[in-house]
């Protein structure tokens, strides 16, 4: 019999929520400005209008975390229909959360109001960074997006106060003439460009595994406070950035009445208008083109003043495209306390969504980390993907997590293009989970909220289908992605195929002998407890134990964090080999030198706190521990197990450390005691 233990619930609402806001809310950070960009004063009507939509997937999303207690993204719900939907779904979130990661590190450096020409490097930079901290488990990151989050909101609350002037004036500037100018079918499309605003509510359907019971009642206060706010201050800051006074080609945005994604191409008509017949044609008026100052002093003087006329308008935009929430700290802060404060106020606002924007790619990145891994568990992805590292972290799919959006953001910068390229992951995901929960008659879902989500999938595959149809670039880049995940999972079928054998059927011994140990504790004899890996450490304890005719206890403890949960459910050691192996050895030493043996597996957030809770619940009197082999930064940073084990042991419990690398020399009779405390 093996003993295992998952002790993951202890995510409060209170905590999952700023993580969900951390993904979720950045979205504002940049959709405010895109939505500008695209309609002018019609933008409020457009954000009213994604907000509703919001709001019900909000609603749709507090029925799939009831419906899926352990966790329950578009992995989980697609593939209780069919695994190739399941793949097809997972990849869309993937190219999603690559997207995140690339437009989110940008945005950052953008907000830090950091040199163009040094945000691409130290982009690059960042997200190597961010890599490395996962890389050590440490959970110092997730303390980091919690303070962020509630720092982020703060800063939103006083902002959301110093517009209230601009707001007003927004309120003034609402138009529905561009319906009257815009065919439905434009409109619609321009709709479909800004539900990325929709990116982020995935991540509180994988949290679900760590809630508390109840995890309906949990995941609603997760969702609707988050879901509100973004909503709300969505509507306050698009009503307040109608109503700035920021200027764009001597026309402020309160004053603006045509989109700047036309005012832009009139602008480069105008260019064009001035080049010679032999230019014309190497100028797009919707993408431009970049001349070279060779090239420009060749041009006419009437062709050079219409070229910096577009170098000028191109980079006001840029501005409030790029960090509008800045843009809108600035003037209301000035325009309340005047220019100094506003110059000091914007710092502040921009360091902070910045640092929040960070922690977005933070979660982006341990989330694509999460979605290989589950891939890889169900053998559609290499199993390397499922290797993990000394603290619980799948090292490879880390590792491919950061080099992903690496490659995106060395290829392409412009948030306006990287956002085209990712809303059809998002909303791809979002329909596909959505539409699965409906059409799964084995969930127990009301009539009348099936009906509803039917009705909220089937608008959201409307907003799907028109993305794929009019952003090719989108459609080819999550179809590549989704193209090479079902290509690797044909590949690995046939081989399976060939060979005759299951992939996913354990091969190991290992553990076969732990789930067959008949486990028998006496309560009178002494009781040991082995927290270290290693055979020299087994050895060792093996040794005490027989020596001392006690119980000796093993305990393998697997750490986890919300995001390095496979969606569906905890890490299991059916498919944790270093787990197997660990244990298995001991097993294996204490068989031969007749001496009980009990292993305990268990998954949690805390090392130390599993091994003294063990440790005191079975009564043993004495434990092992290995010396830690990890660097000296990573014990800073993450904390030492071995010091805050011993800093909390009970009086009575002798503590005995040694080294892994260390032989075991079998020692005469009566040794066996360390240190106690």
């Amino acid at each position: 019999m093996l003993v295992t233990d998952s002790r993951p619930r202890n995510l409060r609402w209170i905590h999952a929520g700023p993580l969900l806001y951390g993904d979720w809310g950045t979205s504002r950070l940049y959709v405010l400005g895109l939505a500008f960009l695209y309609t002018a004063h019609a933008s409020v009507v457009y954000l009213a209008a994604i907000g509703l939509l919001m709001l019900a997937v909000s609603w749709a999303y507090t029925i799939i975390c009831r419906c899926f207690p352990d966790g329950g993204g578009v992995y989980t719900a697609a593939r209780q229909l069919s695994p190739t939907l399941s793949v097809v779904g997972s990849t869309l979130l993937l190219s999603g959360y690559i997207m995140t990661a690339a437009i989110s590190v940008i945005e950052a450096f953008h907000y830090f109001h950091v040199p163009h020409h040094l945000i691409l490097p130290l982009a690059v930079i960042a997200i190597i960074l961010v890599g490395g901290v996962n890389w050590l488990g440490a959970k110092s990151a997730g303390k980091f997006a919690l303070i962020i989050a509630l720092v982020a909101l703060g800063v939103s609350a006083v902002m959301a106060v110093l517009a209230i002037p601009y707001f007003l004036k927004g309120i003034e500037t609402v138009s529905f003439s561009y319906f009257l100018e815009t065919s439905p079918g434009h409109a619609w499309v321009n709709f479909t460009k800004i539900c990325l605003a929709l990116a982020g509510v995935e991540a509180v359907a994988n949290m679900t595994g760590l809630m508390k019971q109840p995890v309906d009642r949990e995941a609603k206060r997760t969702i609707w406070p988050v879901a509100i706010e973004v909503v709300g201050l969505n509507m306050v800051f698009g009503l307040a950035l109608a109503g700035l006074s920021f200027t764009i080609l001597s026309t402020s945005m309160a004053d603006m009445e045509m989109p700047d994604e036309i005012r832009l191409q009139n602008t480069r008509s105008a260019f064009i208008e001035t080049l010679p017949a032999d230019y014309e044609h190497a100028y797009s008026i919707e993408t431009g083109f970049e001349f070279t100052q060779d090239q420009l002093h060749t041009l006419p003087e009437s062709s050079i003043l219409a070229y910096q006329l577009i170098e000028e308008h191109e980079h006001a935009v840029k501005k409030y495209t790029n960090a509008s929430m800045r843009i809108i700290a600035k003037e209301t802060a000035t325009n309340a306390l005047g220019e100094s404060f506003g110059n000091i106020f914007a710092t502040i606002a921009g360091i902070t969504f910045g640092l929040l924007l960070l922690s977005a790619t933070n979660t982006a990145i341990m989330a694509m980390v999460s979605v290989f891994f589950a891939m890889a568990q169900d053998n559609e992805l290499p199993k390397a993907l499922t290797k993990l590292n000394y603290s619980g972290v799948p090292w490879v799919g880390l590792i491919v997590s950061v080099i992903l959006p690496v490659i995106v953001i060395l290829v392409e910068q412009d948030v306006t293009v990287l956002a085209s390229l990712y809303v059809l992951g998002v909303t791809g995901a979002i329909t596909v989970t959505v539409l699965s929960s409906a059409f799964n008659k084995e969930l127990e879902i009301g009539k009348l909220s099936r009906i509803f989500m039917w009705i909220s999938g089937l608008f959201l595959f409307s907003i799907s289908l028109t993305i794929a149809i009019t952003q090719p670039t989108s459609t080819m880049f999550s179809g590549t992605l989704i193209a090479l995940a079902l290509g690797v999972r044909t590949v690995r079928s046939s081989a399976a195929d060939k060979t005759g054998q299951a992939i996913d059927a354990p091969t190991t011994g290992w553990l076969k002998m732990l789930k067959g140990i008949e486990i028998s504790i006496d309560p009178d004899k002494p009781k040991i407890m082995l927290a270290a890996r290693g055979r020299y450490q087994s050895e060792y304890a093996v040794d005490v134990a027989k020596r001392r005719d006690a119980t000796l206890f093993a305990i393998f403890v697997r750490p986890i964090r919300v995001l390095d949960l496979r969606p569906g459910q905890a890490p299991r050691i059916e498919t944790d080999e270093a787990a197997q192996e660990a244990l298995g050895t001991t097993a294996m030493l204490a068989k031969e030198a007749g001496v009980s043996f009990v292993p305990i597996f268990v998954t949690s957030q805390s090392i130390a706190d599993e091994i003294l809770d063990y440790t005191v619940t079975y009564g043993c009197d004495t434990l092992i521990m290995g010396k830690s082999r990890r660097s000296v930064f990573s014990r800073k940073l993450e904390g030492d197990v071995v010091s805050q084990v011993q800093e909390s042991l009970p009086d009575g419990i002798t503590m005995i450390t040694r080294a892994a690398e260390t032989p075991h020399i079998l020692m005469p009779p009566g040794m066996g005691t360390g240190s106690s405390k």
